[in-house]
Parts: structure tokens; C-alpha cells; sequence
């Protein structure tokens, strides 16, 4: 395991193999973020997607009671007083998200325990989500009186569809795991998480990187989700994939029935 340096002790990160880690570390908080912890994300993700040997990020809580049990609102009397600092606010985990969903490499979210209102945001800015039995999902602006962001309705709505996004939003109703694997919120329900979850991975790290990230930015644009590249930018992608080392590299393993080992180039 390599650690790396961040900004804050509340999200720590570190390298295992071919995946890269980043922890929202709160446990006895039950990983609600503050400012100083959206800040982090931002360097940790760029320090991530940008290192060699990572083929995937997985961002999970520390502990099991919490993936994260949403924005820490014991902030909110100064942070979003008015609609002017919750605009700060919003400029602040608004820029978390959006490292989230620009990694070009997969990312994915690892859940346990509660998932609930910026908790659940990261989680869906994030490609793929993956939760045991003991997860609980639930989105509390109607109970706040606060707005949910454009960008996060985005995700949650390209997650989970309008109709199902409104009834979350509407009710601030709390769902289990099973209730939102039914919806399509999370991908699948583990019995063994991390087993589950360093499979997921070995199998992201055995396919062709420039393939993932052609395949992942061009899925953001069909489904509209905050950030998306535009067309152009696909096609370049596209090009890339069929000018690689990779793709003769495939080419070849195929012809000679073995499996192929892909550099990303």
C-alpha cells in the first residue's frame, strides 16, 4: 500500500495495486463532510487519475456505520446563511463533484452503512456504486428547506430516471439496499464487499484503459450528465483507441488465444 499526501487527515488516500483509494476518514461523525473535506477531494482525484498504475479509484467512509452521512450541518448557520454563501457552498462540493465524474479512469463508490444527502451526491457523481445489506440511501433537501444542485439532480435523474429522482426528492424517504437496487441506484448488493469489490476492480484493470475512458466519457454525453464532453471530443477519443498499441496489442492476443496486456497506449 502507498499513501499519499492530502490536504486534510479527514480524506486520506492511498494505492493498492492497481486501485487507487480514497477514504472520507469521520468515522466517529459518521463521515459527514466539511469544507476543509470537499476541498481535499478535488488534488486527490487529479493525483489519482493521473498516476500510472491506476486503473480504477474507489472512494468509500471509514469504518462501517457510514459511507457518508451527508454535508456536516452543524456548517450550515455560516456556510449557507443566506443565498449568497450557499452559493460558496455549492461552488465548493460542486468542484468535488466534478473531479469525481472527470477522472478518466473508473470510479467507483463503496457503501456501507448511511449514504444520505452529499454523501449520497459523491456516490453518484461517481461511475459504478456497489453496497451491502447495511446501506441506507436518502436525500433530505424537502426536509431542509434547502435546494438540491442543478448538477446533482442531473446525476441522480441519469442514475435512477425523473419519475424515481422526484419521488426521492418529494419524500425525503429513506431507502434500503435492496430498495435501491430496484430503482437502479446502486449497481448490486454484496454479500462481502470488499471481495466484491477487488473483483470489480482486477476485472477493470485486465481491459483497455483508452477503451474505459472513450467508453465512459461517451455514456456521460448519451446520458446527459453534468460535464459531458461534446462530440467532437468522443470521436478524438475513438481515434486514439483504434491509433494504439492497445488496440494491435488485442488484435493480437485474440489471434493468438491468450489474454492481452494492455499499457494504455
Amino acid at each position: 500500500m502507498t499513501p499519499l499526501p492530502s490536504p486534510s487527515p479527514l480524506v486520506q488516500s492511498f494505492i493498492y495495486g492497481s486501485t487507487g483509494w480514497i477514504v472520507l476518514n469521520r468515522a466517529e461523525r459518521r463521515n459527514s463532510l466539511n469544507a476543509e473535506m470537499w476541498a481535499a477531494i478535488p488534488p486527490l482525484m487529479k493525483l489519482l487519475d493521473e498516476h500510472a498504475d491506476v486503473r480504477s479509484i474507489v472512494i468509500r467512509g471509514a469504518g462501517a456505520e457510514a459511507f457518508a452521512s451527508g454535508a456536516d450541518i452543524s456548517e450550515f448557520g455560516e456556510a449557507r446563511n443566506d443565498a449568497a454563501a450557499a452559493a460558496r457552498y455549492e461552488q465548493l462540493n460542486g468542484e468535488a463533484f466534478a473531479a469525481i465524474r472527470g477522472a478518466s479512469k473508473p470510479v467507483i463508490a463503496r457503501i456501507q452503512g448511511y449514504c444520505i444527502g452529499g454523501g449520497l451526491a459523491i456516490a453518484l457523481a461517481c461511475d459504478l456504486r456497489v453496497a451491502d445489506g447495511s446501506a441506507v440511501f436518502g436525500l433530505p433537501p424537502a426536509r431542509l428547506g434547502l435546494a438540491y444542485p442543478l448538477d446533482g439532480l442531473r446525476d441522480l435523474a441519469a442514475a435512477i430516471g425523473p419519475s424515481a429522482a422526484k419521488e426521492m426528492i418529494y419524500t425525503a424517504r429513506r431507502l434500503t439496499a435492496q430498495d435501491a437496487l430496484r430503482i437502479g441506484l446502486i449497481g448490486r448488493v454484496a454479500q462481502d464487499i470488499d471481495a466484491e469489490i477487488e473483483a470489480l476492480c482486477a476485472e477493470i484493470a485486465e481491459g483497455a484503459p483508452l477503451t474505459i475512458t472513450h467508453a465512459k466519457r461517451a455514456l456521460d454525453h448519451v446520458t446527459g450528465r453534468p460535464g459531458h464532453g461534446d462530440e467532437a471530443e468522443i470521436a478524438r477519443l475513438s481515434q486514439r483507441c483504434f491509433d494504439s498499441a492497445d488496440y494491435i496489442e488485442g488484435r493480437k492476443a485474440f489471434a493468438e488465444k491468450r489474454k492481452p496486456r494492455f499499457l494504455g497506449a
